[in-house]
């Protein structure tokens, strides 16, 4: 039989309501203190839930509007493209994750209203008279035409063999780039936003304004980064994965996640502490590694975990030397997001990342 644990404690009320929304999601509960006679006069009543649903249930309470929506809009991936070989490679990996989850999957392109551009002054390229009437039209009907050749090119490599066939849709919007991609996710709520890359060599220049690193930080959903020189298998079959850990509660939620898109047999994942403002002792942080790592053993039976006694900094030293025995093939990062400010004076772990190296990035909201 399961063992039931206490999930959270609440009023009646709440806890009927949560129970709703987590028996929804096929998860067994049970309310305890309840008083019969008058329900609604129960305090304290405790939630209690199989403990081996505790990683879904925890996901469920910690983003219960988040996933409300996704429920609702259904299976989809959302590939922002910009018709380069890097998005195009972007968009394969996205198919193929999306068969492989019974998916569909929407490319979205993003175009500067002119009548912006005019008075942002970008650049000369993007430098529009106001009263230029026909060139916000212009732009539109070349961003459907460009959008269009883009998903003949799909279909070609579907019957090429190359893609999976799958359902998969396609829309134009106007807008900075970045915003047009968290509004379409507000609206949409996708599975996971995947995004092409360039090689790290080419991106170092150009991290202001970067749209890719704005998603990492800004995204309430998770987000998978595909480098322009990555072989695609090792994206769609990670063997050798790094999870930088928060040593929270979080780490659960961000390797169920993992687990649920990535779930292949064999797979080794490799637990590194990154330290936060909130300091711990190295006795402290080693015990709730080897406690992590013993959950993870217990729930995630495809994986095998390894725990690194080390502290993972933003200099990158740890990491190249963790990186360079065994290369790995993706890095998994727990990301809390945080105001524009604080990411323009300190970058997170992420932008480093995306900026340093040529391994794709699974960035987990949490």
């Amino acid at each position: 039989m399961d063992r039931y644990i206490t999930l959270a404690i609440h009023t009646y009320d709440r806890a009927v309501s949560l129970r709703a929304i987590l028996e929804n999601e096929g998860i067994k509960v049970e309310l305890n203190n309840v008083n019969l006679q008058i329900p609604g006069l129960s305090s304290g009543v405790r939630v209690r839930i199989p403990e081996n649903d505790l990683p879904l249930a925890l996901r469920i309470v910690e983003n219960s509007d988040l996933f409300a929506k996704s429920t609702q809009e259904g299976h989809c991936y959302l590939v922002p493209v910009d018709f380069s070989e890097h998005s195009f490679k972007a968009a394969i990996v996205a198919i193929k994750l999306a068969h492989k989850a019974n998916a569909a999957v929407h490319f979205l392109y993003s175009y500067i209203d002119p009548y912006i551009a005019g008075t942002m002054q970008l650049s000369d390229s993007l430098n529009y008279e106001i009263g230029d009437s026909g060139t916000r039209k212009q732009m539109e009907k070349n961003a459907e035409q460009l959008l269009g050749n883009f998903a003949e090119r799909i279909k070609a490599a579907m019957k090429r063999g190359d893609a999976p066939p799958i359902k998969f849709t396609s829309s134009v919007t106007e807008g900075v780039p970045e915003d047009s991609i968290m509004n379409h996710a507000k609206n949409k709520a996708p599975w996971m936003i995947v995004m092409g890359t360039r090689a790290a060599k080419d991106k170092a220049n150009d991290m202001i304004g970067s749209v890719t690193a704005e998603v990492l930080d800004q995204a309430k959903y998770t987000v998978l980064t595909v480098p322009a020189p990555l072989d695609e298998f090792k994206s769609l079959h990670p063997q050798n994965v790094l999870f930088l850990s928060n040593i929270d509660q979080d780490d659960i939620l961000a390797i169920d996640c993992l687990y649920r898109l990535f779930g292949n047999d064999g797979t080794t994942v490799t637990i590194v502490h990154v330290p936060k403002r909130r300091k711990f002792s190295e006795l402290s942080t080693d015990k709730a590694l080897k406690r992590l790592g013993e959950y993870c053993s217990q729930h995630f039976n495809n994986y095998r975990f390894e725990i690194v006694p080390t502290t993972l900094s933003q200099s990158l030293e740890e990491f190249n030397r963790l990186n360079e025995n065994s290369p790995f093939d993706l890095i998994v990062i727990p990301n809390r997001r945080r105001n524009a400010f604080s990411r323009l004076l300190n970058p997170g772990l992420a932008t480093t990342l995306l900026t340093k190296l040529d391994i794709p990035l699974l960035v987990i909201p949490v």
